[in-house]
């Protein structure tokens, strides 16, 4: 882990810990997600919500329109609602992945239990995310952003799918 995603995982535990802890008012978001997205979003924890409004704000600021890509920003954590994470698992995870990335893949596998959970989590999160954006009627791209959000691009984005990714990935990482 380089110092300034260090420094950018402080700032949000942080803004985790001494942030608002009100939810989002989910009537602005309603040209970007559909009334069964919105329950899901709501479902999110508060500093989640927060989260996931920054990555949107930051897309529009960089100029994308793309409805598909905002929804994604919007839900792209979606799928910590089925296992939350609490702030000190949270932390381990920053920690493991600092000290043990490979380590932190091969807890990420099996079911959120113990000591694990929070590794699980970490790992698993797209993919149940993407499978519930589905379920709540998201386009195919937006479940494929929101299944990929952690996967590591082989090099330069090739297709429009991997550019959106790549503007997901980035406006996901600055906050």
């Amino acid at each position: 882990m380089t110092d300034t995603r260090l420094a950018y995982r402080s700032r949000q535990f942080f803004h985790a810990l001494f942030g608002p802890q009100t939810n989002v008012d989910v009537s602005a978001l309603r040209p970007y997600l559909s009334a069964a997205q919105i329950v899901l979003f709501r479902r999110l924890q508060p500093s989640e919500q927060t989260h996931a409004v920054g990555v949107l704000e930051r897309l529009k600021a960089a100029g994308h329109a793309e409805p598909e890509l905002l929804s994604a920003a919007l839900l792209h954590d979606i799928g910590k609602i089925l296992s939350p994470l609490a702030l000190w698992e949270r932390v381990l995870i920053v920690l493991g992945r600092h000290f043990f990335p490979a380590a932190v893949r091969r807890w990420g596998q099996g079911t959120p239990k113990g000591l694990r959970h929070a590794f699980v989590v970490a790992e698993q999160h797209p993919t149940w995310g993407a499978d519930l954006a589905a379920q709540a009627g998201a386009s195919a791209r937006t479940v494929d952003l929101i299944g990929r959000h952690q996967e590591s691009l082989a090099g330069a984005p090739i297709s429009r799918t991997e550019r959106l990714l790549a503007a997901l990935q980035q406006a996901d990482d600055s906050d």
